[in-house]
Parts: structure tokens; sequence; C-alpha cells
């Protein structure tokens, strides 16, 4: 008889990240696996939400915000006892999608005490990490810049860094499809990252009587907010736009995805909000700024530039976007 294969994924970081790699990498493990094997996901703070959302059968682990430190020993600490946690599962299979260095760290730890890793682990021992740490002499550009410490199971990884998308690499769904399919070596997935949740039905009654607009203009990073947000809003709904807003994860994410697929167009900075978007069948606008639009593959985008785009040239291009 065959060993049930037990399979954990990891990709924790970043949301939109979890939604659109996580969810297709898991659906394409699961149909390329014997239908008796088991799988697990291993995310973080509300992607434990996108997940269950997804594919309700699978087994979520999470850590929440207030379980992973800033602290990079301390964050160590927390990751060795989620090891142990893991090692003790007995997991025939542990795939690491994440390119963060904690998530990275962990693969590397797992993979040092003898556990089946695949996939993207940090390129230093366990023990000459420590090394670092205790000497001083650990540089932060090792932490904080991926291509430093990445090393990986799969060849292709070294592509991630490179101008893919000027180099004929740029497939119908972007980045997170080019991250499957060439750097993870997932050539023949079928990318499916469609969550299934019923229109809003508020929105659905207004969307009768004239377009609903999400408007999402703040991201991760400062660099990529759009400063205009009040002027765009007053200028939309001054030609009869509903306009709504709040992806800060105040409310549950099921309700955001309902209010998006229940929403004529969703107006968003490069963020993970647009991945919300595509997840639920919303047409996304993007405001590029200095983000190659080819890399994520939006419905609509306005061009590449440093300057912020005027409100009122913006409304212009948003409207033609509803015709």
């Amino acid at each position: 008889m065959l060993k049930k294969e037990k399979i954990l994924i990891i990709r924790m970081l970043g949301l939109g990240d979890v939604t659109s790699i996580g969810i297709p990498a898991l659906r394409h493990l699961m149909a390329t696996h014997p239908s008796s094997s088991q799988f697990s996901f291993l995310t973080f703070a509300a992607g434990k939400e996108v997940i269950t959302l997804a594919e309700e059968s699978v087994n979520v682990i999470s850590l929440e915000k207030d379980e992973w430190p800033d602290d990079i020993i301390s964050a160590m600490n927390v990751f060795l006892t989620l090891a142990e946690d893991i090692i003790s599962s007995k997991y025939t299979k542990i795939i690491n999608l994440d390119t963060w260095f904690m998530p990275c760290f962990l693969a590397r730890f797992l993979y040092d005490s003898g556990q089946n890793v695949v996939g993207n682990f940090i390129n230093i021992s366990i023990s000459e990490l420590v090394k670092r740490l205790q000497n001083k002499t650990l540089n932060p550009a090792y932490v904080n810049q991926p291509g430093n410490y990445i090393e990986s199971s799969w060849d292709s990884m070294k592509k991630w860094n490179s101008y893919w998308w000027m180099q004929g690499l740029s497939p119908q769904n972007g980045y997170p499809e080019f991250f499957l399919r060439t750097c993870c070596e997932f050539h023949d997935i079928d990318f499916d990252m469609s969550i299934q949740v019923e229109p809003c039905h508020q929105l659905k009654e207004k969307r009768q009587n004239q377009p609903v607009i999400a408007l999402a203009l703040n991201a991760r990073t400062s660099e990529r907010n759009y400063p205009y947000g009040k002027e765009l809003r007053n200028a939309l709904e001054e030609k009869g736009v509903y306009i709504w807003t709040g992806f800060d994860g105040s409310v549950p994410l099921e309700e955001t995805l309902s209010k998006l697929r229940a929403s004529n167009l969703l107006v968003t900075v490069p963020s993970a909000p647009q991945w919300f978007g595509k997840s639920v069948g919303c047409k996304s606008f993007v405001i590029s700024g200095t983000v190659d639009p080819r890399t994520i593959k939006p419905d609509f985008h306005t061009p590449m530039s440093s300057a912020h785009i005027e409100p009122k040239k913006l409304v212009e291009d948003i409207m033609r976007a509803l015709s």
C-alpha cells in the first residue's frame, strides 16, 4: 500500500501573494497529487481567512500578528517553536513558496533537521546564522534583501530577480503566474485563484441605478500611495458614481470580497486589493505609479510615471473604463 502523502505548503507574506500565489499553488498541488493526500497551509494573520474561503477543507496553520515579533532573535525563537510543531506532525513533504526571510529561515531549519523540504530557504546553516548574530557580524542587508539570502531547490528561481517582463515572460496573470509557472517550475499549472462569495445585496441594488466603484489608494509601501484620494472621490461622485472604500483590514475579508464582486470596477494602486478583485471577477483599474503594469496585468491602468496623475485626468480614464 502506498504511504499517504501529508503535505505542508508555506506562503506567509504578503496577503496579496497568499491570494494570487498561495491559492493557485494549493489547487495545482491538490490536482497533481493523489486524492488521498492531506494538505496543510501555513500562513500569517488574514492569510488564514483567504485560504479558508478558497479551500475550506484544507487545514490552515497561522501565526497571528502579535505572535511574530519585530526583533529577529525573538522571531527566530517563535519560528523554532513552530518548526518543532511541524516536525511532530510528520509531513511527507514541505513546500516553501515564500521569499521572506523568516519563512525561508524556517524552511532551512526544517531542511537541516532532515525534513523533505522543497522550495526556498536561506543559503547558510542555522548554526552559521546564530554565529553571525552572536559575533554581531550579520549584515542587515543580508536579512532585508532576498537576493542575498535565498537558495532554492528550483533552479529557475534565479529568474525571480530578473527583468522577466521585458524578456517575453509575462503570462496572462502577470507576476503570480510567472512566479509559479517559471520560478517554482509548476509548468503545467491551471492557474486558478478564484474565491466563491455571494455578491453584496446592497451594492447589487445600487448598481442597478449607478456605477459602483471601490477605491483602494493606500499600499504597504508609502511610495505606491495615491495622495489625491479625497479629490478623486469627490470628482467621481460628481459623475454619479457610488464609491466605497475600506481595505484596512477592519472588516472581515469575506465582506470585502462580497462587495468587490458586486462592484463595476476597482480603482487601486499596485497592492493586494487588485488580487482580491481578480479573485472574485471584479475588473481593476491600476494607478501604476512606478510599477510596470506588465508585471501585474490589470484590466486597465495608467501609464508608468514617477509623477502622480492629476485627479481630473484620472476620472476621465476611469469613466472610459466604465463605459
